[in-house]
């Protein structure tokens, strides 16, 4: 998934391969990624830890004691089917001067919901698509009655065989 190196020194020699960029570019890679972070990628009371990919990144433990949510969790993971993932979205074609919004719904090439558009910046982004969905077509409908086309990747870095 990358570093994210804060210092006061020469930050370059310390990472091999390394670059520096602005908290923009950080953004976009982690977007690129498929990593959410904050409120935005995860709100509160709606985002749901194994559909988020938190087990993916040892965020989730099925070992420890009692924490909020155990019992959905457990009984996901235990069950092996997760519907829905947060996937890396790339929107094609020219974006709204207004972006696109938080929520806004992903449709499949027949008008069918998809899943709905989480967050991003310019190009990138993600959305929480269902698994079936992420191989066809895809647009999100616009303010000024048009479309946006995107796709959908599976991130390098997400297991080879997933639940």
């Amino acid at each position: 998934m990358g570093w994210r190196l804060l210092t006061q020194d020469e930050g370059l020699a310390l990472v091999p391969g390394g670059q520096l960029g602005d908290l923009r570019d950080y953004h976009r890679y982690r977007y690129q990624q498929g990593v959410p972070e904050g409120i935005h990628d995860l709100p509160p009371g709606v985002a749901l830890p194994l559909e988020s990919n938190l087990a993916f990144m040892n965020g989730v433990s099925f070992t420890k004691g009692c924490y909020m949510g155990q019992e959905l969790t457990a009984r996901t993971h235990h069950m092996g089917v997760i519907r829905k993932r947060l996937f890396p979205v790339r929107l094609l074609g020219p974006l709204p001067a207004c972006g696109i919004s938080p929520g806004a719904l992903v449709l499949t090439a027949s008008g069918q919901a998809a899943g709905k558009y989480r967050a991003g910046h310019g190009d990138v982004g993600l959305a929480l698509l269902r698994s079936e969905h992420i191989k066809g077509p895809l647009h999100i409908r616009t303010a000024e009655s048009g479309q946006v086309a995107l796709t959908a990747t599976v991130p390098d870095w997400w297991p080879t065989t997933t639940k």
